[in-house]
């Protein structure tokens, strides 16, 4: 294997390309989908290979539990410089996994703080606070049946009724199409691999433009969507709650939000055709990013294969 084994460590730098441009010529569920599947695969290959290669690495220390044909010259040649490799990859393992407990535990801490803010309302689907702070934002509940939409009066009585209706389309939309788990999901893969930051940014744009385009459907105006989105854009830059309801009150990129909306809708099917100019360059980076989650797949599964051979039974 060589140096080939460090690629999955590596390869999500090529991963970069087709966010800037899934986000720019895709439909926005289709770059939700690709990125988050692209993110995922991604950081669990280079997660797996960076502990083969602590195990590898390490596995000559004296005092250690692992089996000893694992230290075998012919298992350790498969990875160069395996003396410093396995001592750095312990740290920095032990830094990925800290950094995805920590942010999966603060995800389930405003989940259940933002649930207990509004345990003593009616349970109904929309929530209006009484705040004239305007906000407004989408509160999965884990289930169609809890799930809440939460808007401020601030919010509602800056509105038009067009606006309104499009503003309530497009949180329900991010509630059905469980948004929430998209961007949980590329969040955890970009704290396992810091490389993969850009999708995270990307499918948080995603997902917002995947909600408009859900809320133009519905309204049957994307003028009204554009408009409700750049009026909430510009009451929400002001103050927004403090604590837990300010994780899911955040407006998005609103200008590009706005542009997109005020151009003519993504086409279906939602990839472009491969023989034009933005075709071509969709397709050849979705095409490089599918090789370098297949290259790190390989090279993960090549190690593991490596270690059971050495393995007696």
């Amino acid at each position: 294997m060589g140096i080939f084994v460090f690629l999955p460590l590596v390869l999500p730098l090529t991963a970069w390309p087709v966010a800037r441009l899934a986000e720019q010529h895709l439909h926005p569920r289709t770059a939700t989908r690709l990125l988050t599947a692209i993110a995922v695969v991604l950081a669990v290959c280079s997660t797996l290979c960076l502990a083969l290669l602590m195990v590898v690495g390490t596995a000559q220390l004296p005092g250690n539990p692992l089996p000893d044909g694992w230290s075998d010259p012919e298992v350790r040649a498969a990875v160069p410089y395996d003396e410093v490799a396995g001592p750095v990859a312990v740290p920095a393992l032990l830094a990925v996994l800290a950094a995805c407990t920590a942010t999966a535990r603060r995800h389930r801490r405003v989940r259940r703080a933002a649930v207990r803010a509004l345990a003593g309302l009616p349970p109904r689907g929309v929530v209006v606070l009484p705040e004239a702070a305007p906000y407004a934002y989408a509160l999965p509940g884990g289930g169609r049946g809890r799930d809440r939409i939460v808007v401020s009066a601030g919010m509602l009585g800056a509105l038009t009724g067009p606006e309104r209706r499009a503003l309530f389309a497009h949180e329900r939309a991010h509630l059905t199409a469980r948004h929430h788990r998209h961007q949980l999901a590329v969040r955890l893969a970009s704290r396992a691999n810091p490389m993969l930051r850009p999708l995270g940014s990307a499918v948080a744009f995603t997902t917002e433009r995947w909600a408009d385009e859900a809320a133009a459907a519905a309204v049957g105006s994307r003028s009204a969507v554009a408009r409700a989105v750049a009026r909430a854009g510009l009451l929400g830059a002001g103050p927004v709650p403090a604590g837990a309801l300010a994780h899911f009150a955040a407006p998005g990129p609103v200008p590009r939000r706005v542009a997109a909306l005020l151009a003519p809708a993504p086409p279906r099917p939602a990839w472009p055709p491969l023989f034009t100019t933005v075709g071509l360059a969709v397709w050849g980076a979705a095409a490089g990013a599918v090789v370098s989650a297949l290259s790190s797949a390989n090279s993960a599964v090549t190690l593991i294969a490596l270690l059971d051979a050495a393995t007696p039974l």
